[in-house]
């Protein structure tokens, strides 16, 4: 089986919205992740986490705030990409707010 990660990507004013969540708005909006995760168990290597916003470093050693819009990752198996993608069509992720979206990304072995 393949290996490939997930990365969900969320907008900055929609990541802040999370901050401010109850512990129970919180656990509410986990309930579809773990609907998701019961029904995908085999399938999941590691259900993965939220990112907090990151940092990028340039050529020149310089860190700034990275501008990507990275919330959280997972690492699933399949025989190929065509085999993972149906796990994610109807992913809670991409459901949650406008201008939610989900890369999957092969990992190649070195």
């Amino acid at each position: 089986m393949k290996k490939f990660i997930a990365i969900y990507n969320a907008p900055a004013e929609v990541l802040a919205q999370m901050e401010n969540a109850t512990p129970e708005q919180k656990a509410a909006g986990m309930e579809p992740w773990m609907a998701w995760k019961a029904q995908h168990d085999a399938n999941i290597v590691d259900f993965g986490a939220p990112l907090t916003p990151g940092q990028n470093v340039n050529q020149e050693g310089n860190w700034n705030g990275s501008g990507t819009q990275v919330s959280g990752y997972s690492i699933v198996q399949g025989e190929s990409l065509e085999s993972v993608k149906g796990m994610f069509t109807n992913h809670p992720h991409i459901s949650w707010a406008a201008g939610c979206s989900i890369d999957i990304h092969e990992c190649v072995s070195m």
